[in-house]
């Protein structure tokens, strides 16, 4: 009896599931309002799709960053970028080296607590992704990396847009910090739709140029952890989303056309963001002790905190 009544259950939470995730494709549906839909389904109701929300969320991601690319200009995202090269290299070391050394305060297992510092310094999941086989970490030390660096990503997503507008931060301001402070590209991006379509593209650029950070903090990574011959994992995505701002920028493509596909490109983040939130569930928030989330809090503090004094005066 009580099999059956599981079954049910289980049927029942598939079908809230999808239906969840088919709303996510309405208008008035936004990122951050996708996101607490799938956080709050997973507090109650568990993943019913664990693999798929994974695996769809990644893939997705990517796709909706190269769609965003149709609706943006190259030449003033290339001057974005340069403008905020020089504070990306300062951050992104400070970050890292602030980390170790609160790593070693904290007395936490030295990989978990780089993973952590990485994924702060880059870009959130995808670093942490992407260094986690130089330094040979094991589930345990990805688990806790990977629940820290999205639980606080969440909370970023709710909290930047209001805090930009109290500030009474420009677009290109905001998307500057959004980019900087908040760890994964998703909800960098989706912060940056929240505020207005210059600060998306302020955003959108600056994250990008940052995960470019992957490959050289990557090989830093071999020589700190004695790691030779070690695959470095390259964010290819990116090499699309500059071609498709080349393509609308020198090629004659219709209007109703990059319009369609930018549209599409939202609606995709919106997806993965709400499959981002559903894999958020109770279990992630038990893995994370409280080591892993005093690092990342301050870390997240630091970053956030120095991007917008310096963003804010300069």
């Amino acid at each position: 009896m009580m099999q059956k009544v599981e079954q049910v259950l289980r049927e029942n939470n598939r079908v809230i599931f999808v239906v969840l995730l088919a709303a996510c494709l309405l208008p008035v549906v936004s990122p951050a309002v996708a996101l607490f839909a799938g956080l709050t389904f997973a507090l109650l109701a568990g993943q019913p799709f664990p693999r798929f929300a994974k695996k769809t969320s990644k893939y997705l991601l990517q796709f909706s960053v190269v769609g965003l690319g149709f609706g943006m200009n190259l030449h003033e995202s290339l001057q974005t970028g340069r403008d905020g090269m020089l504070f990306t290299i300062v951050s992104v070391f400070s970050v890292l080296f602030l980390g170790m050394y609160l790593g070693k305060r904290l007395m936490m297992d030295r990989k978990t607590s780089y993973l952590i510092s990485a994924g702060t310094a880059i870009c959130g999941g995808s670093a942490i992704a992407a260094v986690a086989p130089v330094v040979k970490a094991n589930d345990s030390e990805m688990s806790m990396s990977l629940g820290t660096i999205f639980i606080l990503n969440a909370i970023a997503l709710f909290i930047f847009p209001p805090i930009g507008h109290l500030l009474g931060m420009t677009q290109e301001q905001f998307g500057m910090w959004a980019a900087i402070a908040i760890h994964d590209t998703s909800s960098v991006v989706g912060a940056g739709a929240a505020y207005g379509a210059t600060a998306l593209e302020v955003a959108t650029m600056v994250k990008l140029t940052r995960a470019l950070w992957i490959i050289p903090v990557t090989v830093l990574t071999m020589f700190l952890f004695r790691q030779k011959g070690a695959k470095v994992s390259i964010p290819w995505f990116i090499l699309f989303f500059v071609l498709a701002m080349v393509a609308n920028t020198f090629l004659p493509i219709p209007e109703v056309a990059s319009s369609s596909l930018v549209w599409l490109a939202k609606k995709g983040l919106t997806l993965t963001l709400f499959l981002i939130g559903a894999g958020l569930s109770r279990e992630v928030f038990r893995q994370v002790g409280v080591r892993p989330m005093v690092q990342g809090v301050v870390l997240w503090f630091f970053i956030g905190v120095m991007s917008l004094g310096v963003i804010l005066l300069f």
